[in-house]
């Protein structure tokens, strides 16, 4: 099989470059064993503002005009719904957080995106005396359900190697890179936390941090929009609700904690006083960087190997993003941001 490319991994960031290789009609194959679950367990989220302090999200307009129309590509394709447009609304714990709710609306780039009106709680499921900011703009990604159906597709077209990925087993030449019966002119490595096992890659400074959401069923909560207040509350339809999420750095598996589930569920009683019962639990690892940008680039020795990694809590509005400038510079030569280029840790 000779193709343009291999791609290793397809969570959010390889399935975002696999978008551009198609976009462009270069060939591929993809390599995934399905090892890595941070994007599995994403809550799909895309919110141009850091709710924690009412600041804008760094590219937050550049990355949005990518992602939204590659998410709607892919609905029409593979016909299925991703992109749900629902407002996010911020608790205000106090009158000095709506004040400096106010103070941030005013300011150039937050004034499109933060709507000027306190909107009043009146659900009685729901404590809220101050009442809720909203963020404009906003929706959330069917994570899950679009990672399915394009790994799906990709089987079709037996696109997708379902197999742990041999580092041994690379031959890198001048030219081309082999692997078994496959020879590709670049290889790009989109794998999350599992770079640290790739000896290529594994010097670069991930900060992995496993995150867990709950999912539960209140039938009485009826809310028809984001809810961040310490967690964030997702409605999902069907009186199901996405609860998260925690950050833990040490205990870096795959595995769902009791540890978090009770402190999602302290913060959950804090803000919704109507029963419910949680229903599933799922857990992942981060691939998170200290600088709070994407690690994307190329290799220090061998020209035709690339790495696009390190897309954080926001990936479903970054990775078509930095996709799209990985691609750029392998294809047309365009340098990459400087802020998102790997070298800025040589």
């Amino acid at each position: 099989m000779e193709v343009d490319y291999i791609v290793v991994g397809i969570g959010i960031a390889g399935i975002s470059f696999c978008e551009q290789l198609r976009t462009n009609n270069k060939s591929f194959v993809v390599f995934d064993n399905a090892s890595q679950q941070s994007s599995t367990v994403a809550g799909g989220l895309y919110n141009p503002v850091v709710l924690k302090r009412f600041t804008s999200v760094w590219k937050s307009e550049e990355q949005l005009e990518i992602a939204l129309p590659l998410y709607a590509s892919i609905e029409r394709r593979l016909g299925v719904k991703l992109d749900y447009k629902i407002p996010v609304y911020r608790k205000f714990a106090s009158l000095e957080e709506q004040n400096d709710w106010f103070a941030a609306s005013d300011k150039p780039l937050l004034s499109k995106h933060l709507s000027a009106s306190i909107i009043r709680n009146e659900n009685d499921a729901i404590d809220a005396p101050f009442g809720f900011g909203e963020v404009l703009k906003t929706g959330r990604v069917d994570v899950k359900t679009m990672l399915e159906v394009y790994k799906t597709d990709l089987l079709k077209n037996n696109l997708l190697i379902e197999s742990v990925f041999d580092y041994d087993e690379l031959i890198i030449e001048t030219v081309n890179i082999k692997y078994h019966n496959i020879v590709a002119k670049n290889i790009v490595f989109a794998e999350g936390f599992g770079i640290k096992e790739n000896p290529f890659f594994k010097q670069l400074p991930l900060n992995p941090a496993k995150g867990e959401l709950i999912t539960i069923h209140a039938p009485d909560l009826k809310i028809d929009y984001v809810l961040k207040a310490g967690v964030f509350l997702i409605p999902l339809g069907e009186d199901l609700y996405i609860i998260g999420a925690t950050y833990e750095w040490k205990d870096l598996s795959n595995k769902v904690t009791n540890e978090a589930k009770e402190e999602l569920l302290s913060k959950l009683k804090k803000l919704i006083n109507s029963p419910f019962k949680v229903v599933s639990q799922v857990a992942g690892v981060r691939p998170t960087v200290k600088d709070r940008r994407p690690l994307v680039g190329q290799h220090s020795i061998y020209e035709n190997m690339y790495v696009l990694n390190g897309l954080g809590t926001r990936g479903v509005m970054i990775g078509p993003y930095v996709a799209r400038q990985l691609y750029n510079f392998i294809e047309k030569g365009i340098p990459l941001e400087k802020e998102i280029d790997i070298k800025r840790f040589e």
